[in-house]
């Protein structure tokens, strides 16, 4: 039944590619980007360095053909352990130390629609991003898939902090129960007390946490990117920290509650802005952005005053409203009746927040001895 799902989605994600072809009057569509080759070959994993934004070989698909151009390296494994031989794509294999160029070759004389910047080819990041973002119901069974690993990697990890570890200790265990769940940890932030109030993205250095963490990651598989954040505080709270977290959790409740098909993004933006002004932090919405559309890259589109997509059905969200001091985020998806968090972390305290008679619960920081 799997490979049956994989094959209806592969077909969904060709029609798709030729129906951009067609509407923008190409010759073929060009794929280097890790993002782009996963969602296209249904989670084919093409990376080899993550510092890389580019996969391990690229894609060329024409009204009528599909190619895969790579080395004599990445062909094998690509073929086998990662399916692509079996949905019909035509191998283009070039030695890895020779000077072949046969991606030009082909691409030769061709109007070529591109997922980034490639010499004469026509730029459709932007269309690109829109079409991953568009999941079928096989892409939503793993991005549920990916939620629950996230969530267990991160509560593994926050469990074993302890005052003392440094930032880059801290990181390691999030690090190794990402990874040893057979996931990636392509962003792993990790701040620890007056670095969580300093700065939004806070890389982790030899700092040692004294009383308060807080744990940044977003995982992949399958090509998927899943985000989740979630703090930690040894001792009671202070009323300022427990203020913002519970200011940031109504502003993170009201996105989500907005987040609605019929709704589009710079609607819940505008929602969030008005979050902030009652919460009395009018102006923390301009420190950092808000999130946006998950998918293939952490965000496919990001939330602004003026992007105007439409909320579709079944799309994945992950919004990541901050205070400084307090963040809050999970990956969800769009429901039929209800938006579906999918990164829940069994047993973690919440705060309930009443929204249109409504209960939205979002994590609170977690108060340890």
């Amino acid at each position: 039944m799997e490979s049956l799902n994989r094959q209806a989605e592969f077909e969904i994600k060709t029609t798709r590619m030729r129906q951009l072809l067609a509407e923008k009057q190409l010759d073929a569509l060009l794929l280097q980007r890790v993002s782009s080759i996963a969602w296209a070959t249904c989670g084919a994993d093409v990376h080899i360095n993550t510092a890389a934004s580019d996969g391990a070989c690229a894609l060329l698909i024409t009204p009528d053909q599909q190619f895969v151009i790579t080395n004599s390296i990445e062909a094998a494994r690509l073929e086998n352990e990662e399916g692509m031989g079996e949905q019909g794509w035509h191998f283009e294999v070039t030695p890895w130390y020779g000077n072949e160029n046969r991606l030009a070759e082909l691409t030769n004389g061709k109007r070529i629609g591109c997922d980034g910047l490639y010499a004469g080819g026509q730029n459709l990041s932007a269309e690109l991003a829109w079409l991953r973002s568009q999941l079928t119901q096989p892409e939503a069974e793993r991005f549920r898939g990916l939620g629950r690993l996230c969530a267990e990697s991160m509560q593994e990890a926050i469990r074993a902090v302890q005052p003392g570890m440094t930032e880059f200790q801290i990181s390691g265990l999030l690090a190794g129960a990402t990874e040893s769940r057979g996931a990636q940890a392509v962003v792993n932030l990790i701040g620890t007390d007056e670095r969580i109030f300093q700065y939004r993205h806070a890389i982790p250095t030899d700092k040692k946490l004294e009383r308060y963490a807080m744990l940044v990651l977003c995982g992949r598989k399958w090509g998927l990117i899943c985000s989740i954040t979630r703090l930690v505080h040894f001792g009671p709270l202070s009323d300022e920290i427990e203020h913002k977290m519970r200011a940031v959790a109504a502003v993170d409740a009201a996105m989500i509650a907005a987040t609605r098909p019929g709704n589009t993004l710079n609607g819940v933006f505008a929602e969030a802005q008005r979050a902030y002004a009652a919460q009395g932090y009018p102006d923390e919405w301009q420190c950092h952005h808000q999130g946006g559309l998950a998918g293939y890259e952490a965000r496919e589109i990001t939330g602004t005053p003026t992007t105007g997509q439409s909320i579709l059905m079944g799309q994945a969200f992950a919004w990541n409203p901050s205070i400084k001091g307090a963040k809050s985020e999970d990956t969800f998806l769009v429901g039929e009746q209800s938006n579906e968090i999918i990164t829940v972390v069994e047993g973690w305290p919440m705060i309930e927040i009443e929204i249109g008679n409504k209960l939205f619960q979002r994590p609170a920081i977690w108060v340890r001895d």
